[in-house]
């Protein structure tokens, strides 16, 4: 949480455009202050523990772990940092994984500079916040039974040994080209297993996947 002063801020963001709109975004707030940038995942969590941070703007896609894994690992060691999730993906399922390993908030990339520091004011305080399309898909989630919430151990026993352990690996973070590395294979093929085991625990993204697998234990 925010001490006195200027909020500290961290952008986490693959994108050197969209780092510098940020930037800019911050110097013209007088309430608001870089606390630094990284590109990666394990560069936002070296940062996260070298730099007094108060709120970490997070994107999900980046190029070497998923955001919200790097979500919990910071918070694992960082718990008074406010993560706030600033992303392109609308997805509901990775609202619901974000909100599970922590984050404060979720806002998208189209957000003006007004609702982005609104947000990190918000986040700072100790609020939770979401962009407004965002808050109407968590308000519609918890006002109906998710049958993906109850997937249960049956999907799992579905998996082949193959797709258990790709799973396993995107439940440690792992992109898929790492994965593909790690297991000497194709990226298309890393990509045909990861549909098929979404397909199999009936999510939509990585970040439900990741969410679902670690409750189970994998990773």
């Amino acid at each position: 949480m925010a001490t006195d002063g200027p909020i500290r801020v961290a952008i986490v963001d693959d994108h050197p455009v969209f780092r510098f709109g940020l930037r800019a975004v911050l110097a013209a707030d007088a309430s608001t202050e870089l606390a630094g940038e990284a590109a990666t995942g394990a560069a936002a969590v070296a940062l996260a523990t070298r730099e007094r941070t108060d709120v970490i703007l997070m994107d999900l896609n980046l190029p070497d772990l998923h955001g919200i894994e790097v979500t919990r690992r910071i918070l694992a060691t960082q718990p008074g940092i406010g993560i706030l999730v600033l992303t392109m993906v609308e997805s509901t399922d990775s609202v619901l994984a974000a909100m599970r390993v922590g984050a404060r908030g979720y806002v998208l990339k189209g957000a003006g500079a007004e609702e982005i520091l609104r947000a990190i004011r918000a986040v700072a305080a100790g609020e939770a916040i979401f962009s407004p399309a965002i808050a109407g898909r968590v308000l519609r989630h918890f006002a109906r039974p998710d049958e993906r919430e109850r997937v249960g151990d049956r999907a799992f026993h579905e998996l082949t040994p193959r797709e258990h352990e790709v799973l396993t690996l995107i439940a440690g973070g792992l992109t898929n080209p790492a994965i593909a590395e790690r297991l000497f294979v194709s990226p298309k093929t890393v990509r045909n297993h990861v549909s098929t085991i979404f397909g199999k625990l009936q999510v939509t993204d990585r970040g439900h996947a990741i969410v679902l697998a670690r409750e189970a234990g994998l990773g």
